[in-house]
């Protein structure tokens, strides 16, 4: 984990930290740190299966659908990185996520929708920068913020329902006014902070993803039909679950202009752009368009 991976997430921590404070004064805080530090043990053991649980992620086998665990299994060769586990989301929208602690404990997820409406190159693409994700250890910084942010959330729900009075807060120098603005501002800015890490994170695990595929164009590909298709398909799961939609390769929330202004992720077109200047340079300095090792029968139900 970076400098500024770790400070944002020492931020997304302190926002937590100051609900607690809003809450009951210094006594919730300390209570909020308690429960912080918890949470955080919690979701280095756990947020992976929460993560997948939320979307109904099937796990699956060699047996379910040969060529692409094959594909993971290649491209996971040329990282120099363990097997993950992989898993099928039951979803129109085209769109995966990576989770897990550690290389050694990462599964990969992609939908319905992502080997329905991508070609088997691009599908590789998409992969690739999973597990561009997975060998970075991006994964678990990702996952804990999702679920510290999930929580952040849930607590200023909570606090707000529970209607705290005035006098409520006489331990807090904010007052129920603040404690009110605190409450509404915290989750914004709780989202603010998931988009910071997960932008410094897309353009590495882009160029990454790259050279382990392969090909940069496959991966910009994949991109544009991905950004293309979040715009028109919903994904409902993704929307009861906000705080998971960093850990998508494409925003998966479909608000509009609200899902825009707070993105989680870099602009697409950078990110098509950067790859096609990495595809440049590689053309530059004579490397081929490798011939694609994944052209095996897409036989399954979403093949």
């Amino acid at each position: 984990m970076n400098a500024r991976t770790f400070l944002l997430m020492a931020a997304i921590t302190a926002l937590f930290l100051a609900i607690g404070f809003v809450i009951g004064g210094a006594g919730g805080m300390l209570v909020a740190l308690g429960i912080a530090g918890a949470m955080n043990l919690f979701a280095y053991w756990n947020a992976d299966r929460m993560v997948l649980s939320m979307h109904g992620a099937q796990e699956i086998d060699r047996s379910t659908l040969p060529w692409f665990y094959d594909m993971v299994a290649r491209l996971a060769a040329r990282a120099n990185l363990p097997m993950p586990k992989v898993y099928i989301i039951e979803s129109e929208q085209p769109n995966a996520f990576a989770t897990g602690r550690n290389p050694e404990n990462a599964a990969v997820a992609a939908s319905t929708g992502l080997l329905r409406h991508l070609t088997t190159e691009e599908v590789a693409g998409v992969m690739a920068h999973e597990l561009a994700h997975v060998k970075s250890r991006d994964t678990l910084t990702m996952t804990i913020t999702a679920t510290i942010a999930g929580a952040i959330g849930m607590l200023a729900n909570m606090a707000m329902f529970a209607g705290h009075s005035s006098s409520d807060n006489r331990s807090s120098p904010l007052g129920a006014i603040g404690g009110i603005l605190l409450m509404i501002l915290a989750p914004i800015a709780a989202m603010l902070v998931q988009m910071a890490i997960s932008r410094t994170r897309e353009y590495e695990a882009d160029r990454m993803g790259a050279e382990i595929a392969g090909q940069p164009m496959w991966l910009a590909s994949a991109l544009a039909k991905i950004d293309q298709a979040a715009h028109a398909i919903p994904n409902d799961t993704a929307e009861r679950n906000p705080a998971t939609a960093h850990l998508f390769i494409i925003n998966p929330l479909h608000g509009g202009a609200v899902d825009n202004l707070f993105s989680t992720h870099p602009s697409t077109e950078n990110r098509i752009a950067a790859l096609r200047e990495m595809a440049g340079q590689m053309s530059g300095r004579g490397g081929s368009v490798p011939s694609s090792p994944y052209a095996a029968s897409r036989r399954g139900p979403w093949g």
